[in-house]
């Protein structure tokens, strides 16, 4: 079924719809989220799905916000019975924080033990960390420091300390390499599919929303430039850059422009620590994990190490080492990404057949 509707949006000679969609069509609830001391508080958007079954908390990529779960929520949901919550990360999306400069894992970590208490008390649920990129590495830092007792499981996609290190210096021309601005919401989203940024176009109709905003004509000299980033392990995609798509400076003089909502740029200070050492801290989580990469070869070596080792020295640890190339473009599902959300089941079955197993029946797990 999600291959089909996959595949019918390539068909050659087929106008595609590049028009935004609503969260509604994914979602059941959108929530501003205030957490902190109420004279300075922080607001964090999040999104939420499912009532019983235990927690999927999903964090996204830098550059991208709650939205870009949306079409992974959907398909999870129609195969396990589990709630779902994905936030806006600081300085990303919706989110309105004090400091939306501080990217460091300390903080953004906490800001995700501080949305689930906000939603759920001082007994949430059985939570599952799921999260892409940096996302990912922030669900390991989460779940490595206990700030969320209630954790089950673990799920990092594209997290591998040693490529992501490598890939640091390139960052910064990857960013300028994008388009400033983009005329209108259709053509944003009709440049992220046609560019490779989001390989599916049901997600870009979803999520692009959260990733640009709209600013009136007056106010864009002096807004500062941003750019978008998919994460931060770079690929090469073929260069897509059609000046139709974009503002240039004399449009700018008689209509609105779209502008990236966050300038990842500025926050190269803190790219160095939110993946160094996440190898080690992921394998050393005494949870049920899964890391899912685009290949073997992406495994750093404390990650190979800790593959060919296998269950005997890291119990509840699986490595899938031919996902689809992209569950790193939310998660579009073809048939090899179809396989990863079948593994992410089996944390939550593990989950739920242990609790079965130790009340002696069978129960609806809370």
């Amino acid at each position: 079924m999600w291959e089909e509707n996959f595949d019918t949006e390539h068909e050659v000679g087929h106008k595609l719809d590049y028009s935004p969609v609503s969260w509604r069509e994914y979602f059941d609830q959108m929530e501003d989220v205030s957490v902190g001391p109420s004279d300075s508080r922080d607001v964090f958007k999040v999104y939420k799905a499912g009532s019983e079954g235990p927690l999927l908390v999903l964090l996204h990529g830098g550059g991208h916000s709650a939205l870009s779960w949306a079409v992974f929520t959907t398909a999870i949901s129609s195969r396990v019975t589990c709630r779902v919550l994905a936030m806006d990360l600081r300085g990303h999306g919706a989110s309105e924080v004090r400091q939306s400069d501080d990217f460091s894992t300390q903080t953004m970590s906490s800001d995700v033990a501080n949305v689930i208490k906000a939603c759920y008390g001082e007994a949430p649920p059985p939570i599952v960390l799921v999260g892409h990129g940096v996302g990912g590495a922030i669900a390991v830092h989460t779940a490595s420091n206990a700030l969320l007792p209630t954790t089950v499981g673990l799920v990092a996609i594209d997290v591998v300390e040693g490529s992501a290190m490598e890939a640091l210096h390139s960052i910064q021309n990857f960013l300028k390499g994008r388009p400033k601005s983009f005329k209108s919401m259709d053509h944003a989203i009709e440049w992220s599919v046609k560019s490779g940024q989001i390989r599916n176009l049901e997600s870009a109709r979803v999520s692009v929303v959260g990733q640009i905003i709209r600013c009136e004509v007056e106010e864009t000299d002096t807004l500062e430039q941003a750019s978008p980033v998919t994460g931060v392990v770079v690929e090469r995609n073929e260069e897509f850059y059609d000046q139709s798509y974009v503002n240039d400076k004399e449009d700018a003089a008689s209509e609105s422009v779209y502008k990236w909502r966050i300038d990842l740029s500025k926050s190269e200070k803190y790219w160095d620590g939110w993946f160094r050492g996440t190898s080690n801290l992921f394998l050393a989580c005494n949870l049920p994990k899964l890391l899912l990469l685009a290949g073997i070869d992406r495994l750093d070596r404390d990650l190979t190490i800790g593959q060919m080792q296998g269950e005997t020295l890291l119990p509840g640890t699986q490595f899938v080492s031919k996902p689809s190339r992209d569950v790193t473009r939310h998660c579009e599902l073809n048939k090899n990404q179809y396989k990863q959300i079948k593994k992410i089941e089996r944390i939550v079955h593990q989950y739920v057949m242990s609790r079965r197993h130790y009340l002696k029946k069978s129960v609806v797990i809370p």
